[in-house]
Formats: C-alpha cells, sequence, structure tokens
C-alpha cells in the first residue's frame, strides 16, 4: 500500500471504563485488563474518561493509581478531569502521588469552564452557591502552579515534622509531571489559551463549528490558533478518532459495528445544537479502508500523536479485536514504529 508518509510517533486509546449499576467491579476490573492488554500490544498510552453521576469512571486518579499497579511502561492519562469540581491543590496532591506511584508515566488532560450536571452535582461539591465560585481557565493556572513543586511562604519559613523540620511545598513533589499537562480544546478560544499557557494539547471528535460547517476546516483553524499561540515552544498535541477497525471481527460483531457508525452518521451533516457542534464519521471498516480515511484527514497529517476513542457501547472481547486490529494493520501504516526513540512520558523535543 502506497500513501503520502504520515509521522504518527505515539499511539494511545482512550476508553470509556464502563461497568453496570448492579456490579461496578467487573466493569472497573475490565477497564484495567484492558489497559494491560494495551501495554502487552505496545500500546504508548492508555488514558480513561472521568464521568460524573454515569456508570463510568468518576475518580481517575483514584483509578490510575490502582493502574500503576498493573502495569509497568504504558502512560496513563485522563481524558479528561472537569477542573470545575476539583481543589487545584488536592487534585495536584492526588495526582503527584499517582505519577510517583507510576514511576513518572502520568499525563493529566484537563478542561475548565462550567462542568456538567452543575445544577445538580455544584451544591453537593462546593459551599455555599456554586454559581459564585471561579469555574474560569484560572483554576488550571492554580493547578499547574502547584504541580511545580515552589517552595510556600519565604525561605525562613518552616514547619515541624516527625522527620524534624521542613520548607513547605506540595508532596509528594513528581518532577516533570507539570509538562505532562494536557488540555482538551475543542474551540478556537480554548485552544489559543492553551498555547498561549504553554500546555500540551488534546483535540478529538468532537469540535466546535466557528464561522465553518466543515468540521476539519474547524479543527485545522484551532491547530493554527495553538500554535500561533505557543510562541516557538514545542509542545505533544493529540488527535482522538473513534476507529474501528472490522479485519479480524466475525460477521454478526462487523454488522454490529456497521450499525453503530450508521446510528451516528445524521450527526455528521450539519452543526448540532446551539454551539454548532461538529462531528465526523466514525472510521468504521477493514484496515484498508479506514487508512484510506486517515491518509485523506488533513489534521492527522499535522499532528505526532494518534489516540483511538473506543465506543461506549461495546464487549470487552470487541475492544481488545479492536486494539489488535489497529496496532498490528493501521499503526505501522502511519509510521509508528518507525522512529528509533519514542516520545517518553517527560520529554519534550
Amino acid at each position: 500500500m502506497t500513501h503520502t508518509s504520515l509521522s504518527i510517533n505515539h499511539v494511545g486509546f482512550l476508553t470509556p471504563g464502563n461497568y453496570r449499576d448492579d456490579d461496578p467491579h467487573e466493569g472497573l476490573e475490565n477497564t484495567l485488563r484492558l489497559l494491560e492488554f494495551g501495554e502487552k500490544l505496545g500500546f504508548d498510552s492508555g488514558w480513561v474518561r472521568q464521568r460524573h453521576l454515569e456508570h463510568g469512571i468518576s475518580s481517575a486518579g483514584v483509578f490510575l493509581a490502582a493502574a500503576t499497579q498493573r502495569t509497568n511502561r504504558i502512560q496513563l492519562g485522563t481524558a479528561v478531569i472537569q477542573i470545575g469540581y476539583e481543589s487545584p491543590y488536592r487534585l495536584a496532591e492526588d495526582l503527584s502521588t499517582v505519577d510517583v506511584l507510576s514511576r513518572g508515566r502520568l499525563n493529566i488532560g484537563l478542561s475548565a469552564g462550567t462542568p456538567a450536571h452543575a445544577d445538580l452535582l455544584g451544591p453537593l461539591v462546593f459551599d455555599g452557591n456554586w454559581k459564585d465560585f471561579d469555574l474560569s481557565h484560572e483554576r488550571v493556572i492554580r493547578f499547574a502552579n502547584n504541580l511545580r513543586g515552589e517552595f510556600l511562604a519565604d525561605l525562613e519559613t518552616f514547619i515541624a515534622t516527625p522527620g524534624g523540620p521542613q520548607r513547605p511545598r506540595l508532596q509528594p513533589h513528581a518532577e516533570g509531571l507539570v509538562n505532562r499537562v494536557w488540555y482538551g480544546g475543542g474551540s478556537l478560544r480554548s485552544v489559543g489559551w492553551a498555547g498561549k499557557n504553554g500546555f500540551n494539547l488534546m483535540i478529538g471528535n468532537v469540535t466546535a463549528g466557528e464561522n465553518t460547517d466543515n468540521f476539519y476546516e474547524a479543527q485545522g483553524r484551532q491547530l493554527d490558533a495553538y500554535h500561533q499561540n505557543l510562541d516557538g515552544a514545542f509542545r505533544r498535541v493529540s488527535l482522538g478518532r473513534v476507529i474501528v477497525p472490522t479485519d479480524s471481527a466475525d460477521a454478526a460483531t462487523r454488522k454490529k459495528y456497521a450499525e453503530y457508525a450508521a446510528s451516528r452518521y445524521q450527526r455528521t451533516l450539519k452543526p448540532q445544537g446551539d454551539r454548532r457542534t461538529l462531528f465526523p464519521q466514525d472510521l468504521v471498516g477493514t484496515s484498508e479502508q479506514i487508512l484510506e480515511q486517515l491518509f485523506n484527514d488533513p489534521i492527522i497529517a499535522r499532528v505526532g500523536e494518534l489516540r483511538l476513542e473506543l465506543p461506549y457501547e461495546f464487549k470487552q472481547h470487541e475492544y481488545e479485536q479492536i486494539l489488535s486490529d489497529f496496532i498490528t494493520k493501521i499503526a505501522p501504516e502511519i509510521g509508528w514504529g518507525d522512529q528509533p526513540v519514542r516520545i517518553s512520558a517527560g520529554a519534550r523535543r
């Protein structure tokens, strides 16, 4: 198969972490097993969604702490934590602990703004009227500053501890973790802010249609805005796409996958809702069919990292089949594996 060369040097996957209401353990355990499976296949990273009030992972930090003890090499990530519900200091303590347990493999994806289900959860999360709290990007800045590990107060300030006096700073200090903070952007404003403040960027299969009805045009403009605001610095950009190869699936499963894609096709035809949300088509088919679509995707040619966004509705063995087909039949054709050194958890170019 001959194509214009792509340069994907990092492949990851995002799993929804679903479970049944009457048996959350089974679903959470299956998600841990999927991260183990992805590591054995050679994936560079495995990411989990953080979702509140749903049958999914409500505390990504707690879950990934368990994942650090089940994996050894694969990078682990959150995609994304809505920081509006979090204390920027306590979240930094929790995720620094996870990073230390993982020996530097954690990536932190965040989003700001009014978080989902705020009318229901706001009164439970915040003391007082939640609408009076700052839910802006500034919370992300505060979180990142806490990760830097700078000492609090002046040179003369010490706290008493069982081990003797020590200068106070956030503990444990996870060296380099601040360089692995990502912002989940989907609008010109959010990606420009992420670039200006030096965060890595996560973009996916949902974006805002600002002055265009074309998904790829909108996302291309966002990438332009991000890079224009980076001021020459290198940061990582990860692109998410729903990719479902069918090569090793049986006939019934291929039919299920096709019906899944068909059920979501209408949303790709025009902007959705007041925010004019745009969606691309899901990539469902044989590896050759998917590769044709990837090579025609103008955004993938501009990034180095690709993230498979696994559908919510599928079974464990189907996720394993999708990951296996992707890593063996698709990843090598888009440049993955050609680089002598992959981007590590703390590295920059």
